[in-house]
């Protein structure tokens, strides 16, 4: 039975996706749980299983081109079942019919993390989607491997067929991945070794340096869709800006006496981003009004103060969700805190790292930066720029110069959910908390 395999649709914001690789080649066999293709947004990366045994007969859309969700992107012929489309569930606007994906809303909408859409009865009976999966199954004719492995083997010219993987049912995971894998000369094509030196000839022609000259690059497709979503945040979202500093003299003092009680038990130190994150969230709990956003359907409120945090990776900036964890710990926040930086650096974020938040910290201490003003997301309200910590003096009771670590804060925040005076409460209370330490270690 000839179907048509779509652009799934994996979060509530997701407009459109890239095609980062397929799995099967057009006119191949593949079989249930195999991974058919890879779809890569600016945030996560998802392969696209089979839930049956067919054949790949067309591919409409090549690897590395961007489309909207619900675009047909192969043809699929299936050994039965009723005719029915494969991919992730999209909107009814886009005319395509909808059809069931695993993992949660990723990116921004609801409050907390929910099911992704089902599809209608007729569509789930057929049992011919495909969905998002973490790992495949095995399969013969196809090497298991994680996208970022595949991705780092072709960056270093490796063999996948020469790595052992070390995950479930041998998948290549990016760990299993050597850093170097020196090609000797007789190994390279003419062809190819012809190839590499007229690319390098080009490129030394345009770095000559004379006026006008350049190196152009093609962006990457995580690179064009967080500028076109950057764009859209900062035309579409009425920005203000609210400048604090807090005083972290104390903080730091209480930061270092605490690693230096977990140094000697061999545990990971605290940073001022896991302090940061735990006021905010403290802050959210004090102050529900600031932990909403503006949506097509009305002003959402949240019930869990989660909060994103903006990490640095080689791909670009992410801003993956820290998942409000409930009561806990200090120690508990920055294991939880460490382990989604972790999945973002090397981009293994899944739906359930893009929760919906309403603020998210963006943290530029550590460039020697005085105040950061941020664009913030779309689908959230606030952001949180951090600067470096300096030392100032300023007046004590006295009227003598005391000497004060000083951090400034710059809050981002939208006009249509919220004005300066509930901001800057809101800002106050996160100062507070940073400030006097011990509120936090006791939250």
């Amino acid at each position: 039975m000839r179907q048509e395999l779509l652009m799934p649709k994996l979060g509530l914001t997701m407009t459109e996706g890239s095609i980062s690789e397929w799995c099967v080649t057009a006119g191949s066999a593949f079989s249930e749980g195999d991974c058919l293709y890879i779809v890569e947004t600016e945030k996560i990366t998802n392969e696209i299983a089979a839930e049956q045994s067919g054949t790949l007969k067309e591919i409409v859309v090549p690897e590395g081109q961007t489309v909207p969700v619900g675009t047909v992107v192969a043809y699929i012929e299936t050994e039965g079942g009723a005719s029915a489309p494969a991919g992730g569930d999209t909107d009814s606007a886009s005319g395509a019919r909808g059809v069931s994906a695993q993992g949660s809303t990723p990116e921004a909408g609801a409050g907390q993390a929910q099911p992704a859409a089902q599809p209608p009865a007729s569509e789930k009976a057929s049992g011919t989607v495909a969905q998002p999966v973490a790992a495949t199954s095995s399969s013969s004719a196809r090497i298991i491997a994680t996208p970022l492995a595949r991705r780092l083997a072709r960056q270093r010219n490796i063999d996948l067929a020469t790595l052992v993987g070390t995950g479930p049912g041998g998948r290549i995971s990016a760990r299993d991945v050597p850093e170097h894998a020196p090609v000797p000369a007789a190994e390279v094509a003419p062809d190819a070794a012809a190839a590499t030196a007229t690319a390098a000839s080009a490129l030394a022609g345009q770095a000559s340096g004379a006026p006008g000259d350049y190196i152009l690059h093609q962006p990457t497709s995580l690179q064009t869709t967080a500028a076109a979503r950057l764009t859209e945040g900062k035309r579409d979202t009425p920005h203000f800006y609210l400048a604090l500093e807090a005083e972290v003299s104390e903080l730091l003092k209480v930061r270092k006496q605490l690693n230096e009680a977990r140094a000697k038990q061999d545990l990971p130190g605290f940073t001022l981003t896991h302090f940061i994150v735990k006021a905010v969230m403290a802050a959210l709990r004090h102050h529900p009004d600031a932990n909403q956003v503006w949506a097509n359907d009305g002003i959402r409120q949240f019930t869990s103060t989660n909060v994103g945090v903006a990490v640095n990776t080689s791909a670009g900036l992410m801003a993956p969700t820290v998942v409000d964890p409930g009561p806990t710990s200090l120690a508990g926040l920055a294991a939880r805190i460490d382990d989604v930086v972790s999945r973002a650096r090397d981009r293994r974020l899944s739906a359930d790292d893009m929760a919906p938040a309403a603020i998210t910290v963006s943290n530029a201490g550590m460039y020697n930066v005085s105040y950061m003003g941020s664009i913030i997301n779309p689908g959230q309200s606030l952001i949180l720029g951090v600067g470096s910590v300096k030392g100032v003096f300023r007046p004590d009771d006295a009227g003598q110069p005391a000497l004060r670590q000083e951090m400034g804060l710059v809050l981002s925040a939208d006009h249509r959910v919220t004005d300066g005076a509930r901001a800057l409460v809101f800002l106050n209370t996160v100062v507070r908390f940073l400030e006097h330490p011990m509120m936090l270690l006791a939250d």
